[in-house]
């Protein structure tokens, strides 16, 4: 397991495959940190699809879900993800897509990058205050961390009807908001890792360090047990 952890940390994500289910996959999230409830109140969820979200950008849809970090409103956002892959779609579709928080810096230019340090207004937890935070900030080691969401910046919402128009008064940054979330998926979508995980396997990233988003699919058997994990350190 030592040589996961590492590769988890020189490259912000890591593929563990051959295990045995996902009672084997819960051992092994707990093995690198503490295990957080999620947004129904519990440590695991389900992505599979589920009928009514055909046109919702969800993670119980079929459709694409574009880059975005979790629980970005969180106050105590994860700072691990792990996908354990009961059965992967069979159509060609439903990767996992990854890119450091470092590579897409790269390709933005200083006004993206200064609206990338704006403050928003985060949507929290249900029920709960969101969170008011810059996207973009530095941890005091220098490392880039962000909070981010496409859907927020094009819909004013996380998982958003994909068939409503929001209004740019409506939206965190209006029209300039709407402008970054698109050059930002440009990045992405160009320097991109992209990850088909094996049916019993555990994808685990960095939810600070990497934007995440996935490719739409037609299998509606692809199913996956999702776990929210920390590492201890504060927010």
């Amino acid at each position: 397991m030592e040589s996961f952890r590492r590769e988890l940390h020189e490259q912000g994500y890591v593929v563990i495959p051959g295990l045995g289910g996902v009672d084997d996959a819960f051992e092994v999230v707990q093995s690198f940190g503490d295990l957080i409830p999620q947004y129904s109140g519990k440590v695991t969820h389900e992505i599979t699809y589920r009928p009514g979200n055909e046109s919702r950008s969800y993670s119980q849809s079929t459709n694409t879900i574009l880059a975005h970090t979790e629980a970005p409103g969180w106050p105590s956002s994860p700072a691990f993800i792990a996908l354990y892959c009961h059965r992967q779609a069979r159509c060609g579709g439903g990767h996992t897509d990854l890119l450091p928080v470092d590579e897409l810096l790269l390709h933005l230019d200083p006004t993206d990058i200064r609206n990338l340090k704006s403050v928003l207004d985060f949507p929290g937890p249900p029920g709960l205050p969101g969170l008011k935070a810059p996207m973009l900030e530095y941890t005091d080691q220098g490392r880039a961390r962000l909070r981010f969401s496409y859907n927020l910046l094009v819909h004013g919402e996380f998982d958003p009807d994909l068939d409503a128009v929001a209004q740019e008064s409506g939206l965190p940054l209006g029209a300039e908001g709407r402008r970054l979330a698109q050059r930002v998926s440009e990045v992405f979508d160009k320097h991109r890792t992209r990850v088909l995980i094996p049916d019993n396997a555990l994808l685990i990233w960095d939810n600070r360090r990497l934007l995440h988003a996935r490719s739409e699919y037609e299998d509606k058997g692809r199913h996956f047990t999702r776990f929210w994990f920390t590492d201890g350190s504060a927010e």
